[in-house]
């Protein structure tokens, strides 16, 4: 195994834990980027192509039959064809999180309609499910099977939010384990069976899958219930007779207690299985072949590459799978950089030093799919896990359309991407919508202080109501930071003074004065 490290061009920013690869004829396609996509690129679908050790992005488009995908962040995607020998296929992309941070529990049909050396063009649609309709997840997978000459689709483990009513103000946005069922999708009748299976006792995340015929096997994964990271192997077989499928799961030994580990084919049958945590605060450094053939699995250790010590000591990592025994590795950067966000990036080649060369002369291209996040939790927790897989050849593409985050509007003076104020939490690179009205740019509101400048509405505390409202009228309005200096310059209205009607003076009481002798009367008939 040989480690080189590579750089990237003006998009480090855009390469963050969380998004998934997609390859078509040998093109690999980067998806699901934290925030909402760019102007330049409204699809969020950008080709890569890494060239003489730099990395670059061309955009992607969607045709006009196609449905809106937003851009899901670690999702279970596989390619579905219409046979086990079949050239033609087309991506499935179940579940992931939005960036409003809620959880998708849709299903897309990606395929590609169009390819130019200018431009290239996708097709995505919606596909309706019934029955035993999975609920929104992440960090799940999904494969496909083939027995008796017909295909379906198995999905299995992820986590889910709270339900609603279990929900509390200190931990609102908590996640938990989904059951642990086994969900068997026949897309040609768009239904959906789940199965109980006794040896599947919890739910995993984070888990590798390999699929090969009618078998899937199931590696490692994180439970949250328990905290623990599975060091059972599990076989399930779905045999698809003409009546209902048979479903049957088995505990095999040799096991690895692991989660979020990185999967690479370098033959038809021999896998490599890279990266991954042991724990919360350990990372996994070792190596490991797996051979499937014959209804069988083999799992042993094999040589590791000889780690930096950038990745030795760093807190976090992440990968994907290149294709042909190549993985892309990302650790964050230091925080001294120019650019806080920024990732360093390794390509680990696991083929034999011949085969490498070979690689070298090849151009790469470089994908990935991923789990969670780092900034939505602390580091090391399995939200911020990822699961891979992918093949990618090489490719030309026209470097005159490559994407380059320079190439961006200038939009400092003209707004959204703007520091409105001292307290201002605007960031193009993390801003997802807050009001309904936002789509793909943050609400603003001109502040008529002076000669007038714009802010955001969320930065002010502004309710949606009243930002529809000032939006409607024409009226004044001012800032949070203006609102008391426009008041201290407003000139009081003169007020007219009151008049007051004069007070009549108090008459005196008249008093009555009586003679000793009545008084004398008085008090004998008092005393009587």
């Amino acid at each position: 195994m040989s480690l080189q490290m590579i750089s990237t061009v003006s998009n480090s920013s855009l390469l963050q834990p969380g998004f998934s690869l997609l390859n078509f004829d040998g093109h690999v396609f980067f998806f699901g980027q934290k925030g909402w996509p760019k102007r330049s690129c409204p699809t969020g679908v950008f080709l890569l192509d890494i060239k003489q050790n730099e990395l670059k992005m061309k955009p992607a488009a969607f045709s006009k039959d196609s449905c809106y995908l937003p851009p899901l962040r670690y999702p279970a995607i596989c390619t579905l064809r219409s046979d086990a020998g079949a050239d033609e296929y087309q991506y499935v992309i179940h579940g992931g999180k939005t960036p409003n941070n809620e959880l998708s529990d849709k299903i897309y049909f990606m395929s590609l309609v169009s390819k130019t050396s200018k431009k290239i063009t996708f097709q995505c649609l919606e596909k309706d499910l019934g029955g035993d309709v999975p609920e929104a997840r992440y960090g799940h997978t999904i494969n496909v099977v083939h027995s008796r000459g017909k295909s379906m689709s198995v999905l299995f483990g992820g986590r889910t939010y709270t339900p609603l009513a279990q929900r509390t103000t200190e931990k609102w946005n908590s996640v938990v384990d989904c059951l642990p069922s086994v969900f068997l999708i026949d897309f040609e009748f768009g239904c959906c069976t789940s199965y109980i299976l006794p040896e599947l006792q919890d739910g995993l995340s984070f888990h590798v899958s390999l699929a090969r015929d009618d078998t899937i096997y199931i590696l490692g994964g994180h439970s949250l219930q328990n905290n623990t990271r599975s060091p059972n192997l599990y076989k399930l077989k779905i045999d698809l007779p003409l009546g209902s499928p048979a479903v049957t799961c088995t505990i095999l030994p040799g096991g690895i207690s692991v989660s979020s580990a990185i999967v690479t084919q370098i033959s038809d049958t021999e896998f490599v299985l890279v990266g991954g945590y042991h724990s919360d605060s350990q990372k996994r450094l070792a190596c490991h072949t797996i051979v499937l053939e014959d209804n069988k699995i083999e799992i042993v250790e094999s040589v590791s590459p000889e780690w930096t010590p950038d990745i030795k000591h760093c807190r976090m990592w992440f990968g994907c799978d290149m294709g042909k025994g190549s993985v892309l590795l990302g650790i964050p950067g230091a925080n001294k950089q120019i650019i806080p966000d920024a990732n360093y990036f390794y390509i680990l080649r696991c083929k034999g030093a011949d085969e490498d060369k070979e690689e070298e002369l090849i151009t790469q291209n470089c994908s990935q799919t991923s789990s969670e996040d780092p900034g939505d939790s602390a580091p090391f927790e399995d939200s911020e896990e990822f699961c891979f897989s992918a093949e990618a050849n090489s490719f030309d593409a026209d470097d005159a359309d490559t994407y380059n985050e320079d190439d961006e509007e200038d939009e400092s003076e003209t707004g959204y991407w703007i520091t409105c104020c001292a307290s201002c939490n605007i960031d193009i690179n993390t801003w997802v919508p807050f009001y309904s009205t936002e789509l793909n740019k943050p609400a603003m509101i001109l502040c008529s202080s002076g000669a007038g400048h714009w802010v955001h509405a969320q930065c002010m505390d502004l309710s949606e109501t009243i930002l529809l409202r000032l939006s409607e009228a024409n009226v004044k309005y001012f800032c949070n930071k203006h609102v008391d200096l426009n008041k201290g310059l407003q000139t009081p209205q003169k007020v007219g003074r009151l008049k007051k009607p004069p007070m009549k003076p108090l008459r005196k009481k008249k008093t009555m004065k009586l003679s000793t002798s009545t008084k004398k009367s008085f008090l004998r008939r008092l005393f009587e």
